[in-house]
């Protein structure tokens, strides 16, 4: 299975355990989908073992009354707590739940005893391929609402990293279509303390303790979160709607929401399971490896710090080329290949990604390209303007000044990654150059997708 039959990746920290979508089997069968806000679909279906996505996709499009925009929008995916399918429509679902130990085996280091009872449930999610400036022209409630109620799942579980003040704006949202219209008095800092990771990020509602806690700029004032998303609620305004449907009148908040994750430049992508390796401390001291999540859309790629909850590297696909080595050769690894800087000496530098979903990532990244050039010529310069740029690159003064924010969380850390150094003419600067048959700029450059531009340390800003 490769990029253009569907993409798989790692599955969010809250995702449902070994449930079946599959009730009964033969002439019929009762098939379940699961949408975002965790609404079970039943769908009485015949022939499911030759059943295609595409004929599923429009079974449950009818028994949802969703307008056909929405054959676009979303896809079916198989999701367990080990692995995530995108399913192409030509796919079986059936078929591939009943391959799913085999696909477990290559694309996971799941234990035998987890793949023997890991099991599959079908979901309903936003379409990876669908783009973002589309999703803006969107414009049925439902089809906003479940696209809402993913987006809100990805950023409280943290696989949409922001930085605090964008999680209280977005939490603030997430409390007009809860609670209605901010009322003076109602609710109180106290009555959203009670249900607060309803409305942030679990790592945002807890508070640190001693001296720990306070070193890392966590133990922060008791009752801060509360009182931030208090402050951002009162400041939501409310848009006066002709339509009498109470889901219709929240469409304008819906569509703020998502307005808002479209600054966030992994709004969208797949993710997979990774680890880079750390910086040397010491010498002697070697710095070991940290599991990442990378995450990949049809504008770039990103790595990201599953503990840190922020971005390691952020790149548009004009900015970087790659490759991987398959288990055979060695280790299974992602490569990317970037431009950067060695005290002031311009350098191309390499990433390696440990991951046995590198297969995976690598023809993603080939079709995402190969798709944007097809059917989105303009993609490639909407996105050095738009919210889709990568941060640390060198974007025009247009940019929108959130993704620029010191210390913000989506602000690439190349500091924090061990890379190999080299220059284009094979001079080395730390490590030797890996050996290859042709230099990744050769393969950048064929798929048309421009040149190199040096990135400046200066436009990186430092952790804060």
């Amino acid at each position: 299975m490769d990029g253009t039959e569907g993409s798989a990746g790692q599955p969010g920290p809250a995702e449902r355990s070994h449930r079946s979508s599959v009730s009964s089997v033969g002439a019929r069968a009762d098939v379940l989908v699961y949408l975002a806000d965790d609404t079970v679909v039943p769908l009485a279906v015949e022939s499911l073992p030759s059943l295609s996505a595409h004929e599923l996709h429009r079974a449950l499009r009818e028994v949802l009354q969703l307008p056909d925009i929405a054959l676009e929008v979303f896809a079916l995916w198989l999701v367990s707590p080990l692995l995530e399918v995108q399913l192409k429509p030509k796919h079986q679902p059936y078929k591939l739940g009943r391959q799913w130990p085999e696909l477990l085996l290559r694309f996971t280091d799941a234990p035998d005893d987890d793949v023997a009872t890991d099991e599959p449930s079908l979901q309903f999610r936003r379409n990876v391929f669908f783009p973002k400036r589309r999703e803006l022209q969107v414009h049925d409630a439902e089809v906003l609402r479940l696209l809402y109620e993913e987006a809100k799942g990805n950023v409280l579980a943290a696989r949409y990293p922001c930085d605090v003040e964008d999680c209280e704006a977005l939490g603030a949202l997430v409390c007009r279509v809860q609670l209605g219209p901010f009322q003076p008095g109602q609710p109180t800092a106290c009555t959203l303390r009670e249900k607060l990771d309803s409305f942030l990020p679990a790592h945002l509602c807890k508070r640190g303790h001693g001296l720990f806690a306070a070193l890392r700029g966590r133990g922060a004032k008791a009752g801060s979160s509360e009182q931030g998303l208090l402050s951002a609620y009162r400041k939501v305004k409310e848009v006066v709607s002709s339509d009498s449907e109470p889901e219709a009148s929240l469409r304008p908040h819906y569509q703020a929401y998502l307005t808002k994750c479209h600054e966030l430049p992994y709004y969208g992508c797949a993710f997979f399971h990774g680890e880079v390796d750390k910086p040397a401390q010491s010498f002697l001291h070697r710095g070991g490896r940290k599991p990442v999540t990378v995450a990949i859309s049809l504008e770039g790629v990103h790595v990201i710090d599953n503990r840190e909850k922020h971005v390691l590297l952020g790149l548009r696909f004009q900015e970087l080329s790659w490759d991987h080595t398959s288990p055979e050769e060695e280790e299974s690894v992602l490569w990317l290949e970037f431009d950067g800087s060695n005290e002031g000496t311009p350098v191309n530098k390499l990433l390696k990604i440990y991951s046995k979903q590198a297969e995976l990532m690598s023809s993603l990244i080939e079709y995402c390209i190969e798709l944007s050039q097809a059917s989105e010529p303009a993609a490639p310069q909407e996105g050095a303007s738009g919210p889709s740029s990568a941060p640390g690159s060198l974007p025009p003064p247009t940019q929108r000044p959130q993704l620029r924010r010191q210390g913000s969380v989506v602000c690439s850390r190349i500091q924090h990654l061990a890379t190999i150094d080299y220059v284009e003419e094979g001079e080395q600067i730390r490590p030797v150059k890996p050996k290859r048959t042709t230099s990744f700029f050769s393969r950048q450059l064929s798929l048309g997708q421009g040149s190199y531009t040096v990135v400046q340390p200066s436009e990186r800003p430092e952790q804060s």
